[in-house]
């Protein structure tokens, strides 16, 4: 069981890290949003205009939130 708890540590220390590098990238949150975008239609996810911005702005309510604990 302490392998499974390191194991789930490590997957949603990546997901953060990579969240937080998509975010902070150089390049435009318009251009960036595209890119989620095509990666979640690539894996058969579609998301509207509207609930892709509100997927971004929870991850990144999310990622301030665990920052300023």
């Amino acid at each position: 069981m302490k392998g499974l708890n390191v194991l789930a540590a490590f997957l949603g220390g990546a997901a953060v890290g990579a969240t937080l590098g998509i975010l902070f990238a150089p390049e435009k949150g318009e251009d960036t949003r595209a890119k989620i975008a095509d990666i979640l239609r690539k894996k058969g996810i579609r998301l509207s205009r509207n609930e892709m911005e509100n997927l971004v702005d929870e991850i990144a309510a999310e990622i301030k939130n665990e920052a300023d604990e």
